[in-house]
């Protein structure tokens, strides 16, 4: 027998894994007739000192990503998906994902690309399997 899900959490920020990540969740959230939860992190840290004293540049930054997730809501939307809400988040993706959106947004599931779109640090160590070993729920992780 299929597990069915009632909520499931999807992480998405652009790479081409994360956009698998999103319409495999399209398509599990149909299938489970499921809450689809659509997260970004908008990571600040990965701008310089310069960036971070403009006040406009930050705020920018954040209203594009925050524009951005809304076009995700859009897609989902226009799939046939009637629970689906957007939200942005602070921080460093895979910490902020497990420590505050699961514990806010309460998923049975979280969907993740395996590969994160830019910065130094997808480099060094993978937010994927971060969230694979430290989320308290079941993880998926779509390459």
């Amino acid at each position: 027998m299929a597990t069915k899900f009632k909520r499931i959490l999807v992480g998405v920020d652009d790479s081409a894994d994360a956009l698998l990540a999103f319409k495999y969740a399209l398509h599990q959230a149909k299938r489970d007739d499921a809450e689809l939860h659509i997260v970004s992190v908008w990571e600040n840290n990965e701008m310089n000192v310069y960036e971070a004293l403009n006040k406009d540049f930050i705020h920018g930054e954040r209203q594009a990503l925050e524009d951005h997730i809304q076009d995700y809501l859009k897609q989902a939307k226009d799939a046939g998906l009637t629970k689906v809400h957007a939200l942005v988040a602070d921080g460093e993706p895979g910490e902020t994902i497990v420590k505050d959106v699961i514990p806010h947004v309460k998923p049975d599931l979280l969907i993740i690309g395996s590969e994160a779109k830019k910065g130094v640090r997808r480099h060094f160590g993978s937010q994927a399997a971060y969230m694979a070993k430290y989320s308290p729920i079941s993880v998926l992780v779509i390459r």
